[in-house]
């Protein structure tokens, strides 16, 4: 009986930290200039390795259709890091 009240505590300890550690990592705030600039570097990692698996697998002009999909977004987003900072610095 002692054995399944300490292993019912563990599972419940365990399920609680877990679900506090998802609820601390979506809280993260990526509409600040830097969090924007980390996102378009994101954003190129994956139009590189996008691109890479489809002209791995024969598709050369899909993987150059989503490789410059990624890499839109990437500007997108440095783009609007760079509104923020200028914003921050005349005003």
């Amino acid at each position: 009986m002692k054995h399944k009240g300490i292993h019912f505590l563990m599972v419940a300890a365990m399920g609680l930290s877990l679900t506090l550690t998802a609820l601390k990592g979506s809280a993260q705030n990526s509409n600040t200039a830097t969090g924007q600039v980390k996102q378009s570097g994101t954003e190129v990692g994956r139009a590189g390795k996008s691109m890479g698996h489809n002209v791995k697998h024969g598709h050369i002009l899909r993987g150059g259709k989503h490789f410059g999909k990624h890499m839109g977004r990437a500007g997108k987003h440095f783009g609007r890091s760079t509104k923020k900072v200028y914003k921050k610095v005349v005003s």
